[in-house]
């Protein structure tokens, strides 16, 4: 077993199991950046055929890279044993799969003298080290196992026309010994999240289990990766393909797209496809602009279950699950026509009587049962706390076996086993208890109230530690992303409740219009209405809370976000002073700018009812930039250098408007980061900013 430094806490912890009743209880204190940093994190766990097994993957992260640990590790699920590390070197592990016959996991990991990620294969029933079977040049990810055993698929980003990995190899040479660097496009999109794309693709690949078996692109040469609107799903800076092997392993239906060159003028549409085991030409199972994702198939190969998000000229549609006859096809049929929440991961039990998946409602992540021939799901048990995620379900039709994480607002996520009979939760891993004992995480308080517009708005109110009835604190208004998100109750790392609130502020989480899990119109409500509708009722809900609470300071309130809470926070400093400070990371400034430069465009141009230069005064209508003039709350400004999503250029226009109408600001720019804010140093210092930016602002004659 391999220790890493300073962790030997944990692996007594693994050992000797202790009741929480038994453990001494220190006064708590408030959350630090390093008791959020450094918390364990752990993967989706798979669970075993036989329901007795979980395989998961937990990094043990530190702010040097070089002391991080991330390995497999596996659990029992009757916590009979303690977890066990299954692997113990350099690198992470990610995408472990079982076997069918539950002896062998399967997983993508970079070790030794591999210059990119390969497929390894480890035997849990006799032991042993993983035995890397793959090698090819393209890198290996997301393995699944063919059904008989024989035979692994997986994805890798491959060269265009290259059919084998010579050709690959050849690709990749020719590509180096360019004696230009230029990028060249012919359609949009050209970038995705934070990365530039190239002439790349993801496909799918074979590989034979049979030694010294070559891999085999079961895509290549077809006309469909050839076309000029092949891909996957796309949109996290990497390709990724959703694919299920038949169960008689005869082939693989997957999920890809054919239109992504319109993207710049319609909808893509993810289809459904299927590719015989020896290769050939994909054939598409689903016609029409409904698009398909998440392809599982039933125990007896006679039902291809799937998600569906329908063609609709509205911005947000969710996630459905439907069904069809396998391999007659036709129509998809509703699996829960009547459920108005977004389906998120599902499986199917071992008899392929039942459907089990976790779907968001109201600030949680629940999970449910429906018949897999249709009908109205039911919620298993009755969450009382937090969210259940990454759901997977093994064991027999009689025995049924589930495992989740499960995580709230106050405790990091966790595996455990879910009584598939009245819910209940039994820890499996106790990773984080101890740390998580020593500190003050008040959990939130959810409360509703009736905006001035009549919709009921859900909120949650986190108490700062050490809270004192007596005292009055000020108020910190944190908005979402998304649009279409949500807050809900658990564990997040770029923007903790708890420790945004830890100098000593409430903190309010407002689920405006245009969140998730509150119904589908609930969500579409944004479209044509993106900043100002939403900015109304966040500001309702301050002078809610301010109402309800006798705590809470309404005299010193301030506000921040990040993605489209940054897009809130930028109008709100345009629209309203009533803040004394605001914080902005990647938020849009100009509608029109933010549609030429982002990598998504389309649905930005639904959103608004049509191009920018067909309703000019519709765009500029709800462009912070337009209002630049009301500019007056001092304001945070962050972003980082490689976001494509939000890019750099709004927080530059935004600092330069507050520079010249000389509101105090301050620009930081993250050069190494994206999106978000993921290396541990970069997010220390960017904690600290925001504490120290809002202080100055709420101290005495800070405004």
């Amino acid at each position: 077993m391999r220790l890493p430094l300073g962790r030997l806490g944990l692996a007594l912890l693994l050992a000797i199991p202790v009741p929480p009743s038994a453990w001494a209880q220190p006064p708590r204190r408030p959350i630090t950046h390093e008791d959020l940093w450094t918390m364990p994190r752990f993967g989706a766990p798979a669970i075993s055929p036989d329901g007795t097994r979980v395989v998961v993957s937990v990094l043990e992260p530190a702010y040097d890279d070089k002391q991080q640990v991330s390995d497999l590790w596996l659990l029992r699920t009757d916590g009979s044993s303690p977890p066990r590390r299954l692997t113990g070197t350099p690198g992470s592990e990610s995408g472990a799969a079982w076997s069918e016959d539950g002896t062998r996991v399967a997983f993508s990991a970079r070790r030794g003298d591999d210059e990119v990620p390969q497929i390894y294969v480890i035997d849990v029933a006799n032991g042993g080290e993983a035995q890397r079977v793959t090698q090819v040049s393209t890198g290996a990810r997301a393995p699944r196992w063919r059904p008989d055993g024989t035979a692994i698929l997986f994805t890798s980003d491959v060269y265009p026309g290259a059919r084998t990995d010579a050709e690959n190899k050849a690709a990749a040479a020719d590509r180096k010994a360019r004696k230009y660097n230029a990028r060249v496009y012919d359609s949009f999109p050209v970038r995705d999240f934070d990365r530039w794309l190239d002439d790349r693709h993801a496909s799918l690949l074979v590989q034979p289990l049979t030694p010294g078996a070559p891999a085999r692109d079961l895509l290549a040469g077809s006309a469909l990766v050839t076309s000029a609107g092949f891909s996957g799903q796309v949109g996290s800076g990497a390709e990724n393909i959703a694919a299920a092997w038949a169960p008689d392993g005869s082939g693989v239906v997957f999920a890809a797209s054919s239109n992504r060159s319109e993207a710049a003028r319609a909808e893509v549409v993810t289809a459904l496809w299927w590719v015989d085991a020896a290769g050939g030409e994909p054939r598409r199972l689903t016609p029409g602009a409904d698009s398909f994702g998440a392809p599982t198939f039933s125990p007896d190969g006679k039902t291809l279950f799937a998600t569906m998000e329908p063609v609709s000229d509205r911005v947000y549609v969710m996630s459905r699950l439907v069904r069809f006859a396998w391999p007659a096809m036709g129509a998809p049929r509703a699996v829960a026509a009547s459920f108005d929440r977004p389906v998120a991961s599902t499986r199917v039990t071992a008899d392929g009587a039942r459907l089990i998946f976790t779907a968001e409602d109201q600030g949680q992540e629940r999970l449910y049962t429906v018949p897999a021939a249709g009908g109205t799901p039911v919620e298993i048990g009755s969450l009382d706390a937090g969210t259940l995620t990454s759901v997977d379900v093994g064991g027999t039709a009689a025995a049924p076996a589930i495992v989740a994480l499960w995580q709230s607002a106050t405790r990091p996520p966790e595996v455990v086993r879910v009584d598939p009979a009245t819910g209940a939760r039994t820890p499996i891993t106790r990773f984080t208890d101890t740390r998580v004992a020593a500190l003050d995480l008040p959990r939130p308080e959810a409360f509703w109230f009736t905006s001035s517009r009549g919709t009921r708005v859900h909120n949650l109110l986190v108490r700062p530690p050490g809270f004192d009835p007596a005292r009055k604190y000020p108020l910190f208004v944190v908005m979402h992303g998304g649009p279409h998100g949500a807050w809900r109750d658990e564990w997040v790392l770029r923007w903790n409740y708890h420790l945004l609130g830890a100098p000593g502020y409430v903190v309010l989480l407002t689920n405006y219009m245009g969140s998730t899990g509150f119904g589908e119109a609930y969500a579409q409500r944004i479209q044509g209405d993106p900043l100002e509708g939403p900015a109304i009722e966040i500001n309702e809900a301050a002078d809610e809370a301010i109402r309800r609470f006798p705590f809470v300071d309404g005299t010193r309130q301030v506000a921040g976000g990040a993605s489209y809470g940054g897009h809130l926070a930028n109008w709100l400093a345009v629209s309203t002073t009533r803040y004394r400070a605001l914080v902005s990371h990647a938020g849009l400034f100009d509608l029109a700018a933010q549609w030429g430069t982002s990598d998504v465009a389309y649905s930005r141009e639904r959103n608004m009812g049509g191009p920018v230069w067909e309703a000019p005064a519709t765009w500029a209508k709800q462009s912070p930039l337009f209002r630049a003039g009301t500019l007056k709350t001092p304001m945070l400004v962050t972003v980082g250098e490689r976001d494509y999503r939000v890019p750099a250029n709004n927080a530059l226009q935004l600092f330069v408007s507050l520079q010249r109408q000389q509101v105090p600001s301050r620009l930081i720019v993250f050069p190494e980061e994206n999106h978000w804010i993921l290396r541990a140093e970069n997010s220390r210092f960017f904690y600290g900013e925001v504490h120290a930016w809002l202080a100055r602002w709420l101290a005495p004659g800070g405004h």
